[in-house]
């Protein structure tokens, strides 16, 4: 397997706004009423979409006038069998999980990544970030306490209020039944349908990406890809529809290569590749960590894991292996290098494509330090084999320029 290419012309980005955002006015729900269908209240959690009810008083967790927006409340309301009110619930790593709504495909987020007690819950487009991630501990009698992965504390109902529109905080375990809630399973273990229209779900189907990827290792999902991808907004949304099915095809084709067709997630030849003479400012190295390649563009060196860290609100610096453990985080690293970085070429991969300097200009941003110029034709050739055969499975030609 190769891997990246490291260049130290590495730079810094601002956070991306996808941890934690403002909170939108509140608008009291007038939901149409359907009859609730219960399969099952569960006694441990597996995959799959369901109902969550204070235990307190019985009463559903709610996304205030099934809103879609990121900010919308998370509320309390009387369960009514809405999509408002079904939320997909999968792993992460580690014991934790996402909670996705069916209705609007955005996650439980502690609003501003907040480590106050009393924090709100809101809803935000899902990125991998620890105040998105949750625990659930069972208590007894099927009651969960649902614990936030970046401070521990549990979502609570504000003051114990059974009224509807009550909304919900973290706050330290108590063990009172406001902190406590049964899960009713609504459905098997399927997640929420990938979004479609925009960005990357309207250009690449699932069943297209499992056509690209037969063989591939189950860590790099689809539906981690469009949840990654769409923390990216100029990625498959620049230009004409070729340019966008040309710009996913290329992405594709060089991560294809970097892992092997999307079955490795770490470099095979691990090293601690660390080095302090360049970087953004402070970045070291934490102790005992190593910065070999992992994840889709094969992210090496501790500089561009601070770098990538850095722009996507990520402590990647003492968490490398969250790059490996993390599929959106790990997608993100790719399109962040991919969309931000100019490597050892003059522009970026998504300049190189949507301005139509085409696909061998991606090489060169890549790794044309070792591969272009006839250093390695075999390995140009390889990435463009994968390329060529992605813009047919997506129906567009390949465009000029498709070597370096």
């Amino acid at each position: 397997m190769s891997r990246l290419t490291v260049f130290r012309c590495v730079s810094l980005l601002g956070a991306l706004s996808g941890l934690g955002g403002c909170a939108v006015d509140e608008v009291k729900s007038v939901e149409p009423v359907d009859q609730l269908q219960r399969e099952a209240i569960v006694s441990s959690i597996t995959a799959g979409d369901y109902v969550i009810r204070s235990a307190q008083n019985n009463k559903c967790i709610d996304i205030a006038s099934s809103g879609t927006a990121d900010g919308t409340k998370v509320q309390l309301w009387d369960c009514n069998g809405t999509n408002a009110q079904k939320f997909a619930i999968s792993a992460t790593s580690d014991g934790y999980w996402k909670i996705i709504n069916v209705n609007s495909g955005k996650g439980f987020d502690i609003k501003e990544v907040s480590y106050a007690q009393n924090a709100e819950l809101h809803q935000w487009s899902y990125v991998g970030g620890a105040n998105q991630q949750f625990k659930f501990v069972n208590r007894g009698n099927n009651n969960f306490s649902i614990h936030a992965r970046h401070t521990d504390m549990v979502i609570d109902l504000l003051w114990g209020s059974a009224n509807n529109g009550t909304g919900f905080v973290q706050y330290p375990y108590t063990g009172t039944a406001n902190q406590l809630y049964t899960l009713d399973k609504v459905s098997g273990g399927g997640t929420t349908p990938p979004p479609s229209g925009n960005g990357i779900a309207g250009i690449l189907s699932e069943s297209t990406f499992n056509a690209m990827f037969p063989g591939r290792n189950g860590f790099y999902s689809y539906s981690a890809l469009v949840a990654a991808a769409n923390t990216f907004s100029g990625f498959a949304t620049t230009g004409d529809t070729d340019t966008r099915k040309r710009e996913v095809a290329a992405f594709l084709a060089n991560i294809a290569h970097e892992t092997g067709n999307l079955v490795y997630i770490e470099e095979i030849a691990k090293s601690t590749m660390c080095d302090t003479g360049w970087g953004p400012p402070g970045c070291g190295c934490a102790a005992g960590k190593m910065y070999y390649g992992r994840g889709p563009i094969q992210l090496s060196w501790n500089g561009n894991y601070c770098a990538a860290g850095n722009a996507l609100g990520v402590d990647l610096k003492n968490n490398p292996d969250l790059v490996a453990r993390d599929a959106t985080i790990s997608w993100r690293t790719g399109f962040w290098f991919w969309m931000t970085q100019t490597g050892a070429g003059s522009m970026t991969a998504h300049n190189a494509i949507v301005n139509g300097a085409g696909f061998g200009e991606t090489i060169r941003t890549i790794n044309g330090a070792l591969e272009c110029g006839g250093r390695n034709p075999a390995q140009v050739q390889s990435r463009v084999n994968n390329y060529t055969r992605f813009c047919s499975l997506l129906g567009v030609s390949p465009g000029a320029n498709t070597g370096c």
